[in-house]
């Protein structure tokens, strides 16, 4: 079924009983030529772009929970490309392309929205900072504009300019960048992976891997032995307990990222903001509500919820850069398994088991990065070679040195 306005008037019209399901529930095949171990976004966009791009068939999404239930459900929405390193722009500048025209490929509502994302700055060597960025995204094909504190104060004029700690100075502001419906990407890609035949298969978790002489033949689940010709596993925060039972140790920590959603509000934020003077982002969803977030908690866990001080530290924040919020109530918030690589930069590539590749080390960077993640992950999967953007996530780079060190922080909780 395509989705279209005059599918909604004939439904409507005559009672709605015209809907179909969104996907298929199958069971799970003997063996298949492609196995994605993880439904979020990464794992779903990876199986429609080996299908939809690649031509492939025979491939199978399994996902231990529901879709939608992960990661991919739990963020702040940003898309955004504004990186400074070689290693990461073209590939986010890449994923933003592909969000640009990203609903109308899969004929699904993602509710992409490019308002804008704004970085403050609040000293000048931030300025100098913010300089080199928006030339090398320039460099890289993306736009940037460097704003001054007059051209940011019309913009969001209910900032607090004149903070004796904290006063803004300008800003660097990427207009292509925004937010999207989180879960309506998850049923985006499930939907379009469904139509070309892909096998989505939810309730499976895997429990172990089978190999024979270094290779792998398949997965042991919850659902019984399933046998694939390639395996590739994109878990997220998951992906050291995962990647256990095949004996592989990660250069990854789990880390819970906290995000939190206000009262619903009169239109107040066009676009996304983030706070130059500590780890603060925001943006106003379309029930009116503000999502913002801030610091990993600082502590390994496998917990689907934070701490405290993190929620504290993180209000403090936004206190500080627009305290007119002070009033609104905190109508919830959830936490996120990070996959905190080393470096902070993502890692796609194969492993030392023939037929087992892997997809993680995401850090704060998974949701923007989906569609780019799944068709380079996909490239791999389909030809046994790097996407020309996604060249340097390669694991041998930390015993190379050869880190895409974007911050300066990796998963270390004393630096963020």
């Amino acid at each position: 079924m395509r989705y279209s306005g005059f599918r909604i008037i004939k439904e409507a019209l005559t009672g709605n009983r015209g809907w179909q399901p969104a996907w298929r529930n199958p069971e799970p095949k003997p063996h298949y030529d492609f196995v994605i171990i993880g439904g979020g976004g990464h794992g779903l966009a990876t199986a429609y772009y080996l299908a939809r791009e690649f031509g492939k068939s025979r491939i199978a999404v399994l996902e231990k929970g529901w879709i939608g239930g992960g990661n991919v459900g739990r963020n702040t929405t940003i898309i955004r490309s504004n990186y400074l390193l070689d290693g990461n722009e073209p590939f986010y500048e890449f994923s933003l392309k592909l969000w640009e025209g990203l609903e109308q490929v899969f004929n699904y509502n993602a509710m992409v929205s490019q308002r804008g994302v704004l970085n403050l700055m609040h000293s000048d060597a931030q300025r100098d900072a913010y300089r080199r960025r928006g030339n090398a995204m320039h460099l890289n094909g993306a736009d940037a504009q460097l704003l001054d504190a007059a051209q940011v104060r019309e913009m969001v004029p209910f900032l607090n300019f004149d903070n004796a700690r904290f006063p803004i100075k300008g800003g660097l502001l990427q207009r292509r960048g925004g937010t999207v419906r989180h879960d309506a990407v998850a049923w985006g890609y499930a939907r379009g992976a469904d139509a070309r035949g892909v096998d989505i298969i939810q309730n499976c978790e895997v429990t172990g891997f089978r190999m024979t002489n270094g290779k792998v033949q398949g997965v042991e689940t919850t659902r019984g032995y399933i046998g694939a010709k390639k395996i590739g596993c994109a878990v997220a925060g998951s992906s050291g307990a995962l990647m256990a039972k095949a004996d592989q140790r990660l250069p990854i920590e789990s880390h819970v990222l906290q995000a939190f959603v206000s009262e619903g509000l009169k239109p107040t934020i066009k676009g996304v903001i983030t706070f130059g003077a500590g780890h603060f982002y925001v943006s106003q969803s379309d029930k009116g509500g503000l999502v913002f977030g801030g610091d990993i908690d600082g502590y390994n866990s496998y917990a689907q919820r934070g701490n405290l001080p993190t929620v504290e530290d993180v209000c403090e924040s936004g206190m500080a850069l627009m305290p007119m919020i002070g009033r609104a109530r905190l109508l919830r918030m959830w936490g996120g398994i990070m996959d905190m690589s080393m470096d902070g930069s993502p890692i796609i590539d194969k492993t030392d088991i023939e037929g087992l590749y892997f997809n993680g080390g995401w850090c704060y960077g998974g949701f923007k990065a989906t569609p780019a993640s799944g068709w380079c992950f996909a490239h791999l999967l389909a030809t046994d070679t790097p996407h020309e953007t996604a060249t340097a996530y390669r694991f041998d780079r930390f015993r190379k040195g050869l880190m895409i060190d974007e911050k300066g922080v990796g998963a270390q909780p004393n630096l963020h």
